[in-house]
């Protein structure tokens, strides 16, 4: 992009050439160099911005907006730019204070890792430099220079006065009458009709790229995989009574709500390790066996459903990929039953669901306790009914009996 020098220069010389030859090219030919000087002194100092490495599986994104325009000044690790991708939304910081120059990308466009994003040019807190005054050599003729004066306008002689028309006379009556007519406010808006009742109109929105991952993985899901659904009741009445009372201790010390999630947690991971069929995948005619536990959470996110995986107690990009089992908590919306979909390569998925007080049969007495629902999507490929129903009974025995998750090996 041409800076303001260029562009200055520029219309000097149109405004040269309309004036013919009063004024000689000796003039055009030392305001090209001072430009030519300015563009070597611009290049020197700006730095091309790229999109920067996101995540091993991700290599493009879609290019959402622009948090910065062309001449905005920007401080150093400042946002200039979001980037759309499957898993989660990036942002473009500017690796120094200065002044935005160009953009190489307009919003909605697809951007790849390593392409050329913006241009800045550096400056010292991001404020831009004053604008240099345009200065005339002494050396040149004075009917050389150019008279940036504006002239000041002629006085009406009283020759122009008597030749000036006349206009037509108002008589008192049609002023009378005009005034007596309301005014307009123009500067009101004009108001736009009211909907008609039974409207049937429609509303069309392009889907973001994480909206088409998930549909493209979901389908994928369906089409690939042999699922099957179980399903078995939980007394959650120990794990509400052992929450209820270590909820503040562990607040204090920890400054983490003691929530449900945590409990199922640790509970699927001493199940899979019992059954390994439930944390392996399949990979083309093999099975892998994984000897570790990688759990997915299934997080509702304005944009749609991410999965990620916290392995070191921490959330980054690379977690957004992986994992080899994934708890889905429906119940946080009132979820009474529900099949979820296995997340490939994955071969099982646990289904959480509401809480909600049921008459149960306990020692031959008919009384109430909080039931929870929980469901197990398994790939019968991988996973027969035996291994998927073993594995659904032993995380119900862990929860009802909280105390048992202390006696199990890790």
């Amino acid at each position: 992009m041409l800076s303001k020098q260029i562009i200055a220069v520029a219309r000097s010389r149109a405004f040269f050439a309309s004036r013919g030859a009063q004024y000689p090219a000796v003039s055009l030919s030392k305001g090209w160099k001072i430009a030519d000087t300015h563009i070597r002194r611009a290049q020197l100092h700006s730095k091309t911005v790229k999109v920067p490495q996101m995540a091993e599986s991700i290599s493009e994104g879609t290019l959402r907006s622009w948090s910065k325009q062309v001449g905005d000044t920007v401080e150093a690790d400042e946002e200039v730019a979001t980037i759309e991708t499957d898993k989660i939304d990036v942002s473009v910081n500017a690796p120094s204070a200065g002044k935005i120059v160009e953009l190489l990308a307009k919003e909605e466009d697809t951007v790849s890792v390593g392409q050329d994003l913006f241009i800045i040019e550096p400056g010292e807190g991001g404020a831009s430099a004053a604008p240099e005054e345009p200065k005339t050599d002494p050396e040149e003729p004075r009917d050389q220079q150019l008279d940036k004066t504006t002239p000041e306008p002629r006085a009406p002689s009283a020759a122009d006065k008597q030749s000036a028309p006349e206009g037509p006379k108002e008589s008192k009556k049609e002023v009378k009458k005009q005034d007596s007519k309301p005014k307009e406010d123009k500067s009101k808006a004009p108001i736009s009709a009211p909907k008609a009742p039974g409207n049937r109109g429609e509303t069309r929105v392009k889907m973001n790229r994480m909206r088409l991952r998930i549909a493209e993985r979901l389908k994928e899901s369906q089409n690939a995989a042999a699922s099957l659904t179980t399903f078995n009741e939980i007394d959650m009445s120990s794990l509400m009574e052992m929450r209820k009372k270590y909820k503040d201790e562990v607040l204090k010390e920890h400054d983490v709500k003691l929530g449900f999630m945590s409990a199922f947690a640790r509970a699927c991971t001493l199940a899979l390790k019992e059954i390994p069929a439930a944390n392996a995948s399949i990979e083309g005619d093999e099975i892998v066996y994984h000897d570790f536990v990688d759990l997915s959470v299934a997080v509702a996110t304005p944009k749609g459903l991410v999965t990620p995986v916290a392995r070191d107690g921490k959330l980054t990009l690379e977690d957004m990929a992986g994992g080899t089992f994934t708890i889905s908590n429906g119940g946080v919306f009132g979820s009474l039953y529900g099949t979820p979909i296995i997340n490939l390569p994955q071969s099982a998925v646990l289904g959480m669901h509401a809480i909600k007080d049921k008459p149960v049969v306990v020692n031959g007495q008919i009384v109430i306790r909080p039931i929870m629902v929980v469901a197990l999507t398994y790939d019968h490929r991988l996973l027969d009914g035996r291994e998927a129903v073993t594995f659904l009974v032993k995380v119900r025995d862990y929860i009802e009996d909280p105390r048992k998750m202390l006696l199990a090996s890790s």
